[in-house]
C-alpha cells in the first residue's frame, strides 16, 4: 500500500505497523522523534500496535539542539 512520509511516497506491506515503517524509512535511532498521522499525534507506546492505512499522511519530527 502507498503512504506519504514527510511529503515523500513510500510503499509498505499491508498490516504494517508504525514501528515497522519507521525502522524501514528512518534506519537510525528513533530518539527525539514525534509522529503525526493524518494530523493526529501517535504516542510512542502505540507505535508497535498502530496499523497504517493506505494513503496515510505521516509527518516525522525530530528534535534537534540549537540556540
Amino acid at each position: 500500500m502507498e503512504i506519504t512520509v514527510n511529503q515523500q511516497n513510500h510503499s509498505v506491506t499491508d498490516n504494517c505497523t508504525l514501528q515497522q515503517m519507521l525502522a524501514i524509512v528512518i534506519q537510525q535511532p528513533l530518539t527525539g522523534v514525534a509522529v503525526a498521522i493524518n494530523q493526529q499525534i501517535i504516542p510512542r507506546n502505540n507505535w508497535d500496535s498502530h496499523l497504517l492505512k493506505s494513503n496515510d499522511n505521516i509527518i516525522l519530527i525530530k528534535a534537534t539542539q540549537g540556540g
